[in-house]
């Protein structure tokens, strides 16, 4: 199993370890696949009621940017998907809703 940002002791033990010079291929009209983890990888989509939460906030959200949703998985503590870019603003600015 992998590391994860809550088992580092600090940010900048973090940030050392971190790869620095990705480009992004932001608005380049492509499929992009997006994981997160919930807060400390902590089960908080377990629930159906905390999935279908998840759910109605990201088709709100898929509405207000104009971005389709190509698939996405939903485990207890974290999310796969596979998105457009939007159509009004940028991907990243949409994931932060």
């Amino acid at each position: 199993m992998g590391l994860f940002v809550t088992d580092y002791p600090n940010d900048k033990v973090y940030a050392a370890l971190v790869p620095w010079g990705l480009k992004r291929h932001q608005q380049a009209r492509g499929l992009h696949f997006v994981t997160f983890s919930c807060y400390r990888r902590q089960a908080l989509l377990r629930s159906a009621r905390a999935k279908r939460m998840f759910e109605l906030a990201l088709e709100q959200t898929r509405r207000q940017y104009g971005f389709r949703v190509t698939g996405y998985v939903v485990m207890p503590e974290h999310v796969h998907l596979l998105l457009s870019e939007p159509e009004r603003g940028t991907l990243a600015v949409a994931l932060r809703r």
